[in-house]
């Protein structure tokens, strides 16, 4: 098995994380995901911006687990979870692999222990909503 190596933000690679205080609401549909304002903002190289949610501020009946995992060098282990819809509704039913989490991430990324990222391509993230 390959050895995973952990990279360190730095000059090349910065990644800042901030508390915003916004309101971030996020949904599937007419199903919100989450409506909150403790959402951490993590900004990573050139990325853009992703939102960074407590997993306790996500409405988990419409989490299921998912065998996927993937490893990121700057943040570690992150497990994925689906979002599945109550009986298919909006005509998506189930989104795979749509919400990913660093339980255990690495020390320099640790704020966003038990938070989660979801997929912005298709779940409608929103900050600074009313």
């Amino acid at each position: 098995m390959a050895t995973r190596k952990t990279e360190i933000p730095g000059p090349d690679h910065p990644i800042a994380i901030e508390r915003i205080g916004l309101r971030v609401v996020a949904r599937v549909g007419a199903h919100i995901l989450t409506n909150t304002t403790r959402a951490l903002t993590l900004c990573e190289a050139a990325y853009p911006p992703v939102q960074y949610i407590l997993l306790d501020g996500v409405d988990q009946t419409l989490l299921a687990s998912s065998d996927n995992q993937t490893y990121y060098p700057y943040k570690g282990d992150a497990p994925y979870y689906s979002v599945t819809l109550p009986d298919g509704q909006d005509g998506e039913g189930r989104l795979a692999d749509e919400v990913r989490s660093y339980l255990e991430p690495c020390d320099t990324v640790a704020p966003v222990a038990n938070h989660v990222v979801l997929d912005a391509d298709r779940v409608k993230v929103m900050v600074g909503a009313a």
